[in-house]
């Protein structure tokens, strides 16, 4: 199965007053999530399923696919790999599964080498594509596994300032 994880475009900074789930995008923020969520529909299977953190910058992220997605609560701020991976029925889904979610705990999800040590990485990109390993072909760009899931990162994508989306 393919789990496509999306870390939502770039939000309000936290303020006194603003509960962290009430954060929406900045105007920049909606831009990137345009962009990227026009570089996906032209890629993701019209079956997959699109699960979205309850919180507002993530939401916001999500409808810039304009397509059905539903909202978790397991998906939350301070929600675990663990309960992410749940989430996507992780790697029985018989359909790919794209998790609009937060840092750190996406990073966490895709940061492991194959010993299962964590992988310093920048933050800075957006979406990553994990392949269970029953999936057949060798893995792509930046391969990585989690000592718990099997699961390898078959590559990295980013939403450039010019408005293009570049791979790695």
């Amino acid at each position: 199965m393919d789990l496509i994880l999306w870390r939502h475009a770039e939000a309000e900074a936290e303020r006194e007053g603003l509960a962290d789930l009430d954060r929406a995008l900045t105007s920049k923020g909606e831009r990137q999530a345009q962009r990227m969520g026009e570089w996906l529909n032209q890629r993701i299977a019209h079956s997959t399923r699109i699960l979205v953190s309850p919180a507002l910058r993530c939401q916001q992220t999500a409808q810039a696919l304009s397509r059905s997605f539903k909202t978790m609560a397991a998906l939350a701020p301070d929600a675990t790999v663990e309960a992410v991976l749940k989430a996507a029925r992780w790697p029985h889904s018989a359909e790919p599964v794209l998790v609009v979610g937060h840092q750190p705990t996406l990073g966490r999800r895709i940061a492991y080498s194959e010993r299962g040590e964590f992988i310093q990485r920048s933050i800075g990109y957006y979406l990553a594509l994990c392949t269970s390993s029953s999936t057949s072909g060798p893995p792509r760009s930046h391969a990585a596994t989690s000592s718990f899931s099997k699961c390898s990162v078959r590559g990295w994508l980013c939403a450039q300032s010019d408005g293009t989306v570049s791979v790695a």
